[in-house]
């Protein structure tokens, strides 16, 4: 099924409203089974957030995720799994994440340090790739609180 027939599905079943737009589609992860776990995440309500790189809007001229919008979350194989509504969105530097930031990702352990060593490479291999150094103390990062409103 298509994310709009998805998206569809959800206003059909009165989760979400007739008017309501579909903000985005996306999937979690740089891998297909990292989309999968993350998603898995997501459905069982594990994963309420995410972070993004400021850069990576600046660079491509959108913009950052609001309160209230609706996207659909994809698995691996670009499958929708879910309907989420942004809570919060809140731009700081890397280096100032907070702990309950990281808790709320989902991810390994939960700890900030696990999520600073999942992080600190993610980063690295993205600023690299668009030809720019990765400071953890002067990059700007978004982070996403969103919940669930239909699987």
């Amino acid at each position: 099924m298509d994310p709009e027939t998805y998206f569809a599905h959800a206003q059909a079943a009165g989760v979400v409203l007739p008017t309501a737009q579909m903000s985005s589609a996306y999937a979690f992860g740089a891998t297909p089974a990292e989309a999968d776990t993350l998603a898995a995440l997501v459905v069982a309500g594990t994963k309420t957030a995410t972070t993004s790189a400021l850069a990576f809007y600046q660079r491509d001229h959108e913009p950052l995720p609001a309160v209230g919008e609706l996207d659909v979350i994809l698995d691996g194989q670009a499958r929708p799994v879910a309907i989420t509504v942004t809570t919060a969105v809140t731009v700081v530097s890397y280096a100032t994440v907070p702990a309950s930031h990281a808790f709320a990702e989902g991810e390994a352990d939960r700890t900030l340090t696990s999520w600073r060593t999942s992080h600190d490479a993610f980063f690295a291999a993205a600023f690299a790739a668009i030809g720019q150094p990765f400071d953890p103390t002067t990059a700007l990062v978004v982070l996403e609180e969103f919940r669930v409103l239909y699987h």
